[in-house]
């Protein structure tokens, strides 16, 4: 039998966890017609990178070596495909789109036999499914045929017509496959997943909207996880009972979206806070449309203007930053506290939102909004989901996590990042407006850009294709070369702690030519009170008589 190594894997050198996060919407809900799913992949071991797979044939018989997406480990392998498709990171040429979170579970129900973890399911499905409905069957089948090497998985699945939540769960040692649920969003709906199983209650007479594992509920009662009625047995309760971190980690991140969409869903404020487990419904009716930009931005949220906002306590230090430095829980005299865990923050390696629109040739309709590094400092550029040719700034190899590189996006965004984080109230407000000057120009290019790719279509789709991936490679190579200047531009303007002036877009000079003596602002006033509120007169200026 001839053998095909296909390393599908990302190759880390440790394990890793991924507290991520998914909003999905349906396309009702959406200002265009579009939907629109997105993805955070937050890991401190994960290079932030573009993956592409090209279309290919296989011959009868060939097989593909599966490999944990995590870590590297070689699982095993199984019967390729005949025909694959083109994957533009989690995107394919169909326009389908599936994101994850982790939301882990039971932990005897994960089964180390088994050769098909989440990640390999979410790109070998990309590169065999056409649509939702079939990403669910071949996602599942796998699990079935092969074994389900992961914990519990909360996906999205979205293509340009329907949108999708599906959880899944392994079923121990020595008892292949999974048990699941899937659930299709209303149209007119928004829902959010991030790291906490959200399926509660679901029908159980209706396909067109919800699938299932034939076992899903025995298989609870076997357990002793479940013993009512099959109607009010719920996925999340019986395979990922809450606990605190589930609420005030996970489930929050999806309160903030929902609380930010729906003006009623203020109400579960103290649910989002770990302090009651009436849980949040898996899907809402937004209070207005929103856009694949809203959705950016949403994804930029760091609890700003709510409870759970923690931009002006003393953890803030004196520029009311929106991060903590991990881990998320310490103690103080044996006493458990928490971070806060938002949806942006500072591990993430790349983020996306996935555009689908049924309108146009798939070549056209489907936009990969891509970002490497923290989504609230990162720039989504848009790449269609034919996509051909990754560009370099944003391919395996340029750089690592432990090999820095000037013309690796990651590594120019961390290096911004890291300096944002330092003066966060100063430096933000310098970074969003290079931030918006690209997104904003990228959106007023687009009809234009896909107008001209309308007219290459009729000609030729591959001549369509070739011009959507030679646009979005400048894009990224001319973003990627204003986001190293914007690094430049902070290094100078605060170096040591002081703030050059600005006039008319130059730093100011002296008459004489030399630059102009910076301003020394020091701390703002709240913060100079809270160090005096904890070192009472230790640094009070005394009268020398």
């Amino acid at each position: 039998m001839k053998k095909v190594i296909a390393a599908i894997a990302l190759l880390f050198v440790t394990s890793v966890s991924f507290p991520c996060t998914n909003l999905l919407v349906g396309k009702k809900a959406s200002t265009d017609g579009s939907t629109l799913i997105s993805y955070a992949a937050d890991s401190y071991g994960l290079y932030g990178e573009l993956y592409h797979w090209p279309a290919r044939q296989y011959d009868p018989g060939e097989i593909l070596r599966v490999y944990e997406w995590d870590t590297g480990k070689y699982l095993g392998e199984i019967p390729q495909a005949l025909q694959t498709y083109n994957v533009i990171g989690n995107m394919n040429e169909h326009q389908l789109a599936i994101g994850e979170t982790t939301f882990g579970g039971r932990s005897e129900l994960s089964d180390s036999t088994g050769i098909m973890d989440y990640g390999s399911l979410i790109y070998i499905t990309l590169q065999r499914a056409k649509n939702a409905r079939e990403a669910i069957h071949i996602m599942t089948g796998l699990v079935k045929e092969h074994g389900y090497y992961s914990s519990g998985e909360s996906f999205s699945i979205a293509d340009p017509e329907e949108v999708w939540v599906m959880e899944m769960i392994g079923k121990g040692p020595g008892n292949k496959g999974a048990v699941w649920v899937a659930v299709r969003i209303p149209d007119d709906c928004v829902s959010a997943h991030a790291n906490q199983a959200r399926i509660q209650q679901f029908p159980l007479d209706d396909p067109e909207n919800c699938i299932y594992s034939p076992d899903v509920i025995s298989f609870a009662r076997k357990k002793g996880y479940f013993n009512g009625d099959d109607a009010d047995f719920s996925f999340a309760q019986a395979y990922a009972p809450l606990d605190f971190g589930a609420l005030r980690y996970c489930e929050a991140r999806v309160w903030s979206f929902f609380n930010k969409v729906n003006k009623d869903m203020a109400g579960y404020v103290t649910y989002a806070q770990g302090k009651t487990t009436d849980p949040m419904p898996l899907y809402i009716k937004p209070d207005r449309k929103l856009s694949a930009q809203d959705i950016q931005q949403m994804m930029r949220d760091h609890y700003e203007g709510t409870e759970l906002d923690w931009r002006f306590d003393v953890g803030a230090g004196p520029f009311n930053s929106p991060y903590r430095w991990s881990p998320l829980s310490f103690e103080v005299d044996s006493v458990e506290y928490c971070n806060e865990r938002p949806i942006a923050t500072q591990q993430t390696a790349f983020s996306f939102v996935a555009q689908m629109r049924s309108g146009l040739p798939n070549e056209i309709g489907g936009i990969f909004w891509f970002g490497i590094d923290d989504a609230a400092q990162t720039v989504y550029y848009p790449f269609y989901c034919g996509h051909t040719e990754t560009p370099y700034e944003m391919t395996r190899g340029n750089g690592d996590l432990l090999n820095f590189s000037w013309t690796s996006a990651f590594w120019i965004h961390n290096w911004v990042s890291n300096m944002v984080y330092t003066r966060y109230s100063d430096m933000s407000a310098d970074m969003k407006k290079v931030q918006a000057k690209l997104e904003d120009q990228f959106k007023a290019s687009q009809s234009g850009v896909e107008r001209e790719a309308a007219g290459l279509y009729e000609q030729s789709p591959s001549q369509a294709v070739l011009y959507l991936t030679q646009y979005t490679n400048n894009l990224v190579k001319e973003g990627v070369a204003e986001w190293k200047k914007l690094g430049e531009y902070l290094m100078v303007k605060y170096v040591d702690g002081v703030i050059k002036t600005e006039e008319n877009g130059q730093f100011k000079r002296n008459p004489h030519g030399l630059p102009a003596s910076p301003l020394r602002p020091g701390y703002s006033n709240e913060y100079y009170r809270k160090i005096v509120d904890q070192t009472g007169e230790k640094y009070k200026v005394h009268s020398i008589e």
